[in-house]
């Protein structure tokens, strides 16, 4: 069968590889959907954290099953995968929280993703489709990252919430936290993602740090009280050490976007705020079982997030392009044989 290796950092190759064998405990699933996400692009460009090459990338997943020995589910049958495999007896295991096991394989960075006809995943990471299309599947893992982080703020009713980044990520942070009940702001310094923001996801408060003085407008959004909750989505040095004078006293400061350097603060700025300081890292399958429930109720609508296409075999041609700001890519997606 034919898989696509990201073989070295701005280099894919087609290769011919053997088909996986049904073992114990596993699932063979047909690749039907793969999305593209911060994640590949960065193991592409050398810039991710925590990979080794080479690597089949993709973690964004809708699939037919092949084989299974999982009892809840059928041959023929569409699901998503949840693509962080834990080892089910660490100490984040063993506390509920399998989402940052040490010993945590996530499909497409510590081991070989979708990006190939066939892929064999534990039976016990299959997640039902519950009537969803191909396209809404592959979208609930990025999504269920957004709601993840959401948890972990605590948003509550009508609180003001900075999310920095609208590219996919960011955006489906804006989805969750107003699907939470959040007053969302974002800020980007890509005018043409905060257009996306206003246009398709009625994004009211946006700001462009580079055109505009963002803390005088987001004093005046705030009647100067500022966000009780920020959230980075953009994994930028330059940022995630520049947004903590953005928070109001007593807030949040939630950082999902992920770089290599060691980032800084001062701390008499973050003391005096009593600043909770949070990381949140992949979701939990109660984050990816609420994003279904969201794209079954209409309440999220996938076609505001597609902006591109491709087929399996053009993919690697094209990939390069995706961060262009003239393509203006939101979330690709890849049409799998």
């Amino acid at each position: 069968m034919k898989a696509l290796i990201c073989t070295e950092p701005g280099r894919f190759d087609y290769i011919n590889v053997p088909e996986p064998k049904h073992l114990p405990g596993q699932t063979l699933l047909s690749i039907k959907r793969v999305g593209i996400c911060g994640t590949d692009i960065h193991a592409f460009d050398g810039t991710q954290p925590f990979f080794q090459y080479p690597r089949i990338l993709g973690h964004e997943l809708a699939a037919t099953i092949i084989t299974t020995d999982n009892p809840d589910f059928v041959s023929g049958e569409t699901v998503t995968v949840l693509p962080y495999f834990n080892c089910g007896n660490c100490v984040a295991c063993n506390n509920g929280k399998p989402n940052c096991c040490v010993q945590i394989k996530v499909c497409g960075v510590h081991i070989d993703g979708g990006m190939q006809e066939i892929l064999s995943v534990p039976s016990n990471s299959l997640i039902k489709s519950e009537g969803l299309s191909l396209d809404a599947l592959a979208l609930v893992e990025p999504l269920s990252i957004g709601e993840h982080a959401v948890k972990r703020a605590a948003i509550k009713e009508g609180e003001n919430v900075l999310i920095i980044g609208a590219g996919p990520i960011g955006l489906g942070l804006m989805d969750m936290a107003r699907l939470s009940g959040a007053n969302v702001i974002a800020m980007d310094v890509n005018e043409s993602r905060l257009e996306v923001g206003k246009n398709k996801f009625q994004i009211d408060h946006l700001i462009n740090p580079k055109k505009e003085a963002a803390f005088e407008k987001l004093a005046d959004i705030t009647n100067g009280a500022m966000p009780t909750v920020i959230i980075d989505a953009t994994g930028s040095l330059g940022a995630i050490n520049n947004a903590l004078q953005y928070l109001a006293h007593g807030g949040r400061y939630v950082l999902v976007g992920l770089q290599k350097e060691a980032f800084s603060f001062s701390h008499p700025e973050f003391h005096k705020r009593e600043t909770s300081l949070l990381s949140s890292r992949n979701a939990s399958k109660a984050n990816f079982e609420q994003v279904i429930h969201y794209l079954k109720k209409g309440q999220v609508n996938p076609e505001n997030y597609i902006s591109h296409r491709f087929d399996f075999e053009t993919i690697a041609a094209n990939f390069a392009g995706l961060t262009k700001p003239e393509n203006a890519t939101i979330k690709a997606m890849i049409n799998m044989p």
